[in-house]
């Protein structure tokens, strides 16, 4: 198993933010992991065993999530705050260049960051997220989000998530989900198996534009020239196989992978991303 030691830094509005920092190489620039809505750093377990020591990953959990405080304003909850805890993050850690692999939100993040400082990125990957978000599924993830859901055991709450997402992942056994239930949930003092966050984050994603609040295909040029992978699940409702498409007609040196079988988002623990996230590398550490 990777180890990783636990690091914090301080928000401009004081909260104090977590991360795990999972060692590699100082003469390669380190990967910062940037998880979903509902996600945290846990959501990187598995790329963070299949890549540690090679790469030092920084994995995050924004505000509101997993080890980082819960915000007093909800408010605060919306991409252009969390685009400045990260670039907190990254000044307290005087990281020059980076590479950016960013899952459903985290992808919107990735592509702000690269926006905000196209000439630090190594490189780019971009799971199941682009400028053209569905509305299906942005209804769908509503439909979930802060509902306050709770479990007596960790079998009962991957079934709860199996109910829920069977879906997106009609593959998976059991103990897919509750591997999954882990990395995604929390053990209460009470005793009560909870997600593990804020459920408060729902409050300006529930509003008009409240997913990004932001024209973002400008900012997909942001990539542009930096060596840069996206991971799409085949019956993704989030990313359109036509916004794909553009995508990568505007970026040369976007790859792609379609996962069958996958919704939104993929794990990146599928065989085809895991081959997919190492030719992206080799292509990054071809240009260092």
């Amino acid at each position: 198993m990777a180890t990783w030691t636990d690091g914090y830094w301080w928000s401009k509005d004081g909260l104090r933010l977590h991360y795990r920092d999972y060692p590699g190489p100082a003469d390669r620039p380190p990967i910062l992991c940037l998880p979903g809505l509902t996600r945290n750093a846990r959501d990187f377990a598995g790329v963070a065993e299949a890549l540690a020591g090679e790469w030092r990953l920084i994995c995050i959990d924004l505000r509101g999530r997993g080890e980082s405080a819960y915000a007093k304003d909800p408010m605060s909850y919306v991409p252009l705050v969390y685009l400045q805890d990260i670039e907190a993050l990254i000044d307290a850690l005087a990281i020059d260049r980076l590479v950016l692999f960013g899952t459903s939100l985290g992808g919107i993040m990735a592509l702000l960051l690269g926006a905000a400082g196209n000439a630090r990125l190594a490189g780019a990957l971009i799971n199941d997220i682009g400028p053209t978000i569905e509305p299906a599924g942005l209804a769908r993830i509503r439909t979930y989000v802060g509902r306050g859901t709770s479990w007596p055991t960790w079998l009962h709450a991957a079934r709860g998530l199996s109910d829920n997402h069977r879906t997106i992942y009609p593959d998976y056994a059991i103990e897919d989900w509750l591997r999954m239930a882990k990395r995604m949930c929390r053990l209460t003092a009470a005793g009560r198996i909870v997600p593990d966050y804020d459920a408060r984050i729902a409050e300006p994603f529930r509003l008009p534009g409240g997913e990004t609040g932001i024209d973002m295909w400008p900012a997909l040029d942001g990539l542009g020239g930096v060596p840069s992978l996206l991971v799409r699940g085949g019956t993704s409702d989030i990313l359109s196989e036509a916004t794909a498409e553009e995508m990568a007609r505007r970026l040369p040196k976007l790859a792609r992978v379609t996962l069958p079988r996958v919704g939104h988002a993929p794990t990146l623990d599928e065989p085809e991303s895991r081959a997919a996230i190492h030719q992206l590398l080799d292509r990054v550490k071809a240009e260092l």
